[in-house]
């Protein structure tokens, strides 16, 4: 983890404040609709469990830090690596809204497992979806570091392949 943490003490102010929004914005996004901040859009049938509160913060540090990595600071990412961290955040973030969401609320699992299904069968499954979630967001997010670490672009040297030249050892 040591490249990870190293890549993430050479942010600059820009990135973390970008990814502290864009972490706000992932927890609220997945907090309006299952009603763990109440509102008045959504209604929930079932009480919050404990752990939601837990998966939500985690979603959102997780969350920020993803989105830091995605802010320019002067590096150039890997193609593959990127886009396969990139689609492990994602399903990291919707996994933690089926996660913590209302378990006969959410209208895809009534019409998948029916009422009785989603309280004896989805509900015991949520917490395992949360650690799932968490752990997709996390492997995105040292992918991610990873990446930045490895593929840093130092824009001051010069190209050798550019002036005619070999490329150096």
């Amino acid at each position: 983890m040591s490249v990870e943490w190293a890549a993430v003490r050479t942010w600059s102010a820009r990135r973390w404040i970008v990814g502290a929004f864009g972490g706000i914005a992932i927890a609220v996004l997945v907090a309006i609709p299952t009603d763990i901040i109440p509102n008045p859009y959504f209604t929930r049938s079932m009480a919050v469990t404990w752990w939601s509160y837990p998966v939500l913060v985690m979603t959102g540090i997780l969350g920020a830090l993803l989105v830091g990595t995605y802010v320019r600071q002067g590096d150039s990412p890997g193609d593959e690596t990127v886009e396969r961290a990139s689609r492990l955040g994602i399903a990291g973030a919707a996994l933690a809204f089926f996660a913590v969401g209302c378990p006969v609320c959410n209208k895809l699992v009534i019409v998948a497992l029916g009422a009785s299904g989603a309280m004896s069968w989805f509900a015991p499954f949520q917490p395992f979806l949360a650690v799932g979630s968490l752990a997709l967001m996390a492997v995105a997010v040292r992918a991610r570091l990873r990446n930045q670490a490895a593929c840093a672009v130092r824009p001051n040297q010069p190209d050798a392949m550019a002036a005619g030249g070999f490329p150096p050892r």
